[in-house]
């Protein structure tokens, strides 16, 4: 079940535009009492863009699409709530809990409830060694199956970033760099692969390019 904010839902019914943001970065990727002032910041940065922010976070059994004040403090400092992917919705619903949601389980929802575009830091991947372990990210098969623009920071760097991107493309998943030749590698601006798509604004009228990768 979708629990829609009050002015996120007055957006979509609008056909103004919405952009989708994870939660998990605020409950378990930043120390307390800097995540509440991040949360803060990332919604404000969409407001300033003429957009309205929806995080996304399941609480009490119920899938929240956008948060009020009270529930996005509640999602920086209450300890007990967990973290969840795809995967994990559905246990984590059924039994009335609370979760912040990752990439996966955040382009899911958005998606569900409409939201075309979700803005995120840095994407799983294909980790170092997966030739052996099969460990890849959820965020992959989300990306593949999920019909949402995801803007962010690229993949994090300390995965394997040259396979990341071969999976992205057996995927068939686009690649689209934003004003930029290469492919970022959260934290970092650039890594050694370049994009191979470049775009330098979000208007059809803007002039993209298609690029090989490396």
């Amino acid at each position: 079940m979708l629990q829609f904010e009050e002015g996120v839902r007055k957006a979509l019914d609008a056909r103004q535009p919405v952009v989708a943001l994870e939660s998990t970065i605020i409950a378990h990727g930043l120390p307390r009492p800097r995540n509440a002032d991040v949360a803060d910041q990332l919604e404000d940065a969409v407001r300033a863009e003429g957009a309205t922010p929806a995080t996304i976070a399941v609480l009490d059994g119920r899938a929240h699409i956008g948060l009020t004040a009270a529930e996005l403090a509640r999602v920086a400092n209450d300890h007990d709530i967990v973290k969840a992917s795809l995967r994990d919705l559905g246990p984590v619903m059924a039994r009335g809990g609370s979760a912040a949601t990752t990439v996966a389980g955040t382009a899911h929802l958005a998606a569900l409830a409409g939201i075309g575009v979700f803005a995120t830091g840095g994407l799983g991947g294909v980790h170092p060694g997966a030739m052996q372990t099969y460990d890849e990210s959820a965020d992959i098969q989300a990306l593949a199956d999920t019909p949402i623009v995801v803007v962010c920071a690229g993949v994090k760097s300390i995965l394997d970033i040259g396979a990341t991107l071969e999976r992205l493309e057996s995927r068939g998943v686009a690649v689209i760099g934003f004003r930029t030749d290469r492919f970022p590698a959260f934290y970092l601006t650039e890594s050694p692969f370049t994009v191979p798509w470049r775009v330098e604004g979000a208007d059809r009228s803007r002039t993209s390019s298609q690029r090989e990768t490396t």
